[in-house]
């Protein structure tokens, strides 16, 4: 039986390998910069600048929305879960996963889970009824792409083409509301020499962000588009970006920050899995560890405060929009490393929600309309008795 799980992060490089932290009198001028310049976040009452418009692809969420991968693809240990019987609590429901037929053809197929595989599944018309019911309920039923088997890399135009078109037919085919991006292990990396996540030169990002850009484009600002990195390629990024301007480092480290910052206009949500994670350091300079209302804190703050990329002052990731962030989880212990209690889950949103229950690590601010929480998965969630989406809907007064 295939236990597809998340891909577990590779540890970042060893505080004895790292070099120096980032000084924080310089830390302290790169958020000035960006406070100056009207692009740091402190609080959700900062005005204008803060929100600004929301797109009409994220009007339809509210305010505070659950977000869930579905296995429909695939069986494991936590039993097929038929599109029709997820509660109605899960606003956004990821289809997991379409994959590619090769590494590098950018020819994506998704299929349902096979009857051998999985006794329950819905027929096809049955499963695109269920879309259209969760649809008519206000629900956004979204593909995800990748997963731990399903590596992609657009190395090339033809690659990034062939990925348009075939996601484009899956989009088409089921009526779906919108495209998740999980690439993980070796599906995204930099190029030596690729050291400024403004101007991306290495193909697979490039090629990835002009899919993405004619994806929104083909289907309007209805079209949701989600991300779910793991923190090795996002968070590190504030130490380590790519391999470094001398060589030698992880060329994966940050390399989702070109592609989160080139579609941030049009990003529904980003919710970076807080989760089969090593140590990270956050705006503290410390290291933070997964499992408790800490690793979220500070994971979460650097997304909504902005940090400098490898250190670097003149090379700043601007804060996201408090209504573009969730936090990813695992449902339970078995569905991966790093899982959260409900009591440090709660810790963690009074304390980004309304600055209440910080615990030792304090953020740049408070954000009542950062989005809420995305989990893997709602299958597992099931095969646990519902905990983890009982604990958004106490919290959220659903």
């Amino acid at each position: 039986m295939r236990q597809r799980l998340r891909r577990t992060v590779p540890h970042p490089p060893s505080p004895h390998r790292a070099r120096r932290a980032f000084p924080r009198r310089l830390l302290t001028a790169a958020l000035t910069g960006l406070l100056a310049a009207g692009m740091l976040v402190t609080s959700a009452h900062a005005g204008p600048q803060a929100e600004g418009a929301e797109r009409t692809g994220t009007a339809a969420l509210p305010e505070h929305a659950l977000v869930g991968y579905l296995h429909t693809s695939f069986a494991n240990g936590s039993g097929y879960t038929p599109l029709s019987e997820v509660p109605d609590s899960w606003d956004i429901i990821q289809l997991a996963f379409g994959e590619p037929t090769s590494t590098t053809s950018g020819d994506i197929r998704f299929e349902l889970c096979p009857q051998s595989e999985c006794p329950g599944v819905e027929t096809e018309e049955e499963f695109k009824a269920a879309v259209a019911e969760k649809q008519a309920a206000g629900k956004k039923v979204q593909l995800s792409i990748g997963g731990q088997n399903g590596q992609v890399q657009l190395a090339t135009t033809a690659a990034r083409d062939k990925f348009v078109q075939s996601v484009s037919a899956i989009i088409d085919r089921y009526g779906l509301d919108g495209l998740d991006i999980d690439f993980e292990g070796h599906s995204l990396s930099l190029n030596t020499g690729d050291t400024d996540f403004r101007n991306p030169t290495t193909p697979v990002i490039v090629n990835l962000i002009d899919a993405l850009k004619t994806l929104k484009a083909r289907y309007g600002t209805d079209f949701g588009l989600t991300m779910a990195p793991e923190t090795f390629f996002v968070q590190l990024g504030y130490q380590f970006y790519g391999s470094g301007k001398w060589g030698g480092q992880d060329p994966r480290a940050g390399s989702y920050l070109p592609v989160i910052h080139a579609m941030r206009d049009d990003l529904t949500m980003l919710h970076v899995q807080d989760y089969n994670s090593g140590p990270i350091m956050g705006l503290d300079n410390q290291y933070h560890h997964m499992g408790g209302s800490d690793f979220h804190i500070a994971m979460t703050d650097m997304l909504l405060t902005g940090f400098p990329v490898a250190g670097d002052p003149d090379k700043v990731f601007p804060p996201l929009k408090p209504s573009q962030v969730a936090i990813g989880m695992p449902a339970s212990p078995y569905a991966g490393n790093g899982h959260t209690p409900p009591a440090e889950v709660t810790k963690a949103l009074d304390c980004l929600h309304k600055g209440t229950s910080c615990g030792s690590y304090q953020p740049h601010g408070s954000w009542p309309q950062m989005r809420g929480l995305m989990t893997w998965s709602i299958n597992w969630d099931r095969y646990s008795g519902y905990g983890f989406m009982r604990n958004f809907d106490s919290y959220y007064g659903s």
